[in-house]
């Protein structure tokens, strides 16, 4: 006999609800990922702003502390801008205009002799030649990418307003969403979720902002000394791509080496160099900016970073390292929950 089983009902329209909203959040992931970029953002300025809100004891409120702490900022990226971005854009348009004449020049090397070395460097000068030959036809499409993320530059103003409130509001949110629950396991559970994914984006977004500047400076410093062409603009590439996990350094390296043989430079200093400075920045300093809450097995963060890719192209590579360590907190939360829940029954 048919009958009405609530219990029945009740799940079914809990998953059409997750569904639904799955389904919005797939509609606004963009608004989303500016939100999230915010957020990231303000966990960057909370030392900062920590360290001032300290300095005014007083106040009752951290305004003041980040109001200056936002001046401090937009003044130092506005020297850097000036001292290295005016650098970074000549050396990329003196690359666009040498490019074609630096490929014609692999294309058709002088006459060499015919012993190992040779061969190796005409190997790569032909693998070179037609990846170049691939990028130039690609080009136009690159130019219209770069036209889109222009047109979005209204960001670089949203992002540090979005993070403001983020960092002023920050403790008012934590309550609303604590107020969901009444007082119990899970209200304590949720509070306990919420403190171990807040210490976490604070260790990995320092360590990456770490990362990435301890990149560029070691590349600027490097390259610097061997008189590398287009020095800063490489090192601003690496220390840029350092923020995508794994396939990020890994274009870098790329990119310097097809750069390096392109103008004529010796790859050997050069290749031992990237290969210890990888070493030290992946094994040694990392882990350690890291700390043991991000420490993923490097099969899930491929998984991971392949399936960002897919799913949601550079933004779900970029996220895809956070996101994982935090399912991995929730799991290791409810599991722990689950745990003392059983111990107290017995």
């Amino acid at each position: 006999m048919l009958g009405f089983d609530k219990r029945a009902a009740r799940s079914t329209w809990t998953a059409a609800l997750v569904l639904l909203l799955l389904y919005v959040v797939y509609l606004a992931r963009k608004t989303l990922f500016v939100f999230t970029l915010a957020l990231l953002f303000a966990y960057v300025l909370a030392p900062l702003v920590n360290l001032l809100d300290r300095i005014f004891p007083a106040r009752r409120t951290r305004t003041a502390a980040l109001a200056l702490a936002f001046v401090i900022v937009v003044a130092i990226v506005g020297a850097l801008g000036y001292l290295l971005g005016v650098r970074v854009v000549d050396e990329a348009s003196v690359l666009a205009l040498r490019f074609p004449t630096m490929v014609e020049s692999w294309q058709h090397p002088p006459p060499s002799d015919h012993s190992m070395r040779a061969q190796i460097a005409e190997r790569v000068r032909s693998e070179v030649a037609t990846r170049s030959q691939s990028l130039i036809s690609e080009l136009p499409q690159y130019g219209l990418q770069l036209l889109g993320v222009a047109s979005n530059l209204i960001y670089v103003v949203i992002i540090p307003v979005l993070a403001f409130f983020f960092l002023k509001d920050a403790t008012t949110m934590r309550g609303h969403f604590l107020d969901l629950l009444e007082e119990g396991p899970r209200r304590a559970l949720l509070d306990d979720v919420i403190s171990d994914v807040n210490l976490l984006l604070a260790h990995y977004m320092r360590a990456l902002f770490l990362l990435s500047a301890a990149a560029f400076a070691t590349y600027a410093i490097f390259f610097s000394v061997m008189r590398m062409p287009y020095a800063i603009l490489l090192a601003a590439v690496g220390g840029l791509l350092e923020f995508i996990p794994m396939l990020g350094p890994v274009t870098a390296i790329a990119l310097i080496l097809i750069v390096a043989s392109l103008a004529g430079v010796n790859l050997v200093p050069i290749v031992v160099f990237v290969v210890l400075f990888r070493v030290i920045q992946d094994y040694v300093v990392s882990p350690h900016l890291m700390g043991r809450g991000v420490q993923l097995h490097p099969l899930l963060v491929l998984f991971g970073v392949f399936a960002g890719a897919e799913i949601a192209g550079i933004q779900g590579t970029f996220l895809s390292v956070p996101v994982l360590a935090m399912v991995r907190i929730v799991y290791l939360r409810i599991r722990k929950a689950r745990l003392s829940a059983r111990q107290a029954t017995a």
